[in-house]
């Protein structure tokens, strides 16, 4: 019985000390889909930044297969609750205002917000969560819906690793996109007018009539 007892001590001392070592090298494990970002301003104080994991596409059918269109079916990480897509890989997809600004046309408060989506064939729901921190969509919640729009997604050129890009900024702006395999998703963001505020030059006072 006390050979056992010392047996049994040192098999659990060995295990508290393996278990430092496990957890170090996976932390220090390469992760298959690398977090990225990407900012831009507007007008004159007003900045986007998207952040997001990269998951690439591996041969394999993303759109309406690996990402089924509507709800993925619930499991046992969402409770057996349908839910969106993640819009990404990992962590929450954010994307972070400090000003307020206009998602196709609608309202968007300065903050910080998690992006889900609802894909389909053809058209789109973008989902602005107030919850930002959360692993993945699967405890994804309406309520904490702060604004959904539904757009169109395009075809594209092939891209390997999913991407967000903020294109064509205007000055007051911009068309923002996700991009994977065969196809964008873009929707616009805007200033509201009135946002950007006049600038002096040499003394002078500049306007642009489009924000009075």
């Amino acid at each position: 019985m006390k050979r056992l007892s010392i047996i049994s001590f040192f098999l659990i001392l060995s295990f508290l000390l393996i278990l430092p070592l496990t957890t170090f090298a996976q932390r220090n494990q390469v992760p298959p889909s690398l977090k990225a970002s990407v900012m831009q301003r507007l007008g004159v104080d007003t900045d986007i930044t998207i952040e997001y994991s990269r998951p690439g596409v591996k041969g394999r059918k993303i759109w309406g297969g690996l990402v089924p269109y509507g709800l993925a079916p619930g499991n046992r990480y969402s409770d057996g609750k349908p839910f969106p897509w993640r819009a990404g890989a990992n962590k929450n997809t954010t994307i972070e205002f400090n000003k307020d600004v206009l998602i196709e046309g609608n309202k968007l408060p300065a903050g910080k917000y998690g992006i889900h989506m609802i894909p389909s064939e053809k058209d789109w729901i973008i989902i602005f969560s107030k919850n930002n921190s959360a692993h993945g969509s699967f405890s994804y919640n309406q309520e904490e819906d702060t604004l959904r729009v539904t757009v169109t997604s395009v075809e594209a050129p092939h891209q390997e690793e999913l991407m967000y890009r903020l294109n064509d900024p205007a000055g007051k702006n911009a068309t923002a996109f996700l991009g994977r395999q065969k196809l964008k998703v873009p929707y616009k963001i805007e200033l509201p007018k009135g946002q950007v505020k006049p600038e002096k030059r040499n003394n002078l006072t500049a306007y642009n009539s489009e924000y009075i």
